[in-house]
């Protein structure tokens, strides 16, 4: 078995072992909220209740309806949510991961696009207005929660200039807003990233060796400093991913998104069990999923890593 081959099951069986440990600590934590999923509890009699926990399941010792869940969520079924009657929680996500999905692919596009353009220029012009520009909008792209940003963009550009929808989600110019608000975050941290990378870069021996040959001066950008800087720059996209994941759940519902942070979010307010179960599972297989392709892309652009793990195998 070759090294590239290891270095792939070993990063799949850390995938499952992962997820089962977030699914089992999850569900024993859901035991511990306060409140029933009932609505208008307090009007309801204990006989009603221990009626509705055996519709529910919920009247089997806990260990059984682990075991359950565990059985159901591997053949696709989460269970029917309480907060919408008769209604399976799989086909009620699957509806909402499209929104969440695509918000998040462009917020990460963008803010990383933008991102290493602004630490590149950052770092070309090290110690100038440009340079202390460009690590001012980092500083504040970290600094501020990604939900203010929101809430101003909404007042600048859809009430005060009326030139974008303020909420919703009806066609393209509705994501706009909130992919900017969500890219605020992963663009200051790979801006910050690749000038501080680039500036090492800049002032390496091959790059003065670059230099004496001759070679022009946007060539030695890219081809040497800008190519070598991003090899790092892999090991932030899972970092990225789960601040986008997280910072999704409050700016969905400031933009009335129709996606699962939204969901999530009613689910938790009404106790809403399995929906709350299927998202936080959802969203634990979109991060690992996203960390195993860093893992990959990682192991194929430096194969230390590939054969070092395959020399643990």
């Amino acid at each position: 078995m070759n090294s590239f081959l290891k270095y792939l099951l070993h990063r799949v069986f850390y995938m499952i072992i992962t997820l089962w440990l977030i699914t089992t600590i999850t569900f024993f934590l859901m035991q511990f909220l306060p409140g029933t999923p009932y609505t208008n509890a307090e009007k309801l009699s204990p006989e009603q209740i221990a009626l509705l926990n055996k519709q529910m399941g919920l009247d089997k010792p806990v260990i059984v309806q682990y075991g359950n869940y565990l059985i159901n969520a591997l053949h696709g079924d989460f269970g029917i949510s309480f907060q919408f009657k008769n209604q399976a929680v799989s086909s009620l996500l699957s509806g909402r991961i499209g929104p969440s999905i695509q918000l998040g692919i462009q917020a990460i596009v963008v803010g990383t696009g933008v991102g290493i353009l602004l630490g590149a220029i950052s770092a070309m012009k090290q110690n100038t207005w440009v340079d202390t520009l460009s690590t001012l909008v980092a500083i504040l792209g970290r600094s501020i929660p990604n939900f203010v940003f929101a809430v101003l963009l909404q007042y600048i550009f859809a009430i005060k200039l009326k030139v974008l929808p303020i909420a919703k989600w009806e066609s393209f110019a509705y994501t706009i807003l909130p992919t900017i608000a969500l890219a605020m975050s992963p663009l200051a941290d790979s801006a910050r990233f690749i000038r501080t990378e680039m500036v090492e870069v800049l002032h390496s021996d091959y790059i003065e060796l670059a230099k004496s040959k001759g070679l022009s001066r946007w060539k030695i950008v890219y081809k040497h400093g800008l190519r070598n800087s991003l090899i790092p720059l892999l090991t932030l996209l899972g970092p990225l991913a789960v601040g986008l994941m997280t910072g999704s759940l409050v700016v969905e519902n400031i933009f009335a998104i129709p996606g699962i942070g939204e969901q999530f979010t009613k689910s938790i307010l009404t106790n809403d069990y399995p929906t709350i179960m299927a998202v936080t599972i959802m969203y634990s297989a979109m991060l690992i999923f996203v960390i195993f392709v860093v893992d990959i892309l990682y192991g194929i652009v430096d194969p230390r890593i590939r054969v070092s793990e395959g020399s643990r195998g």
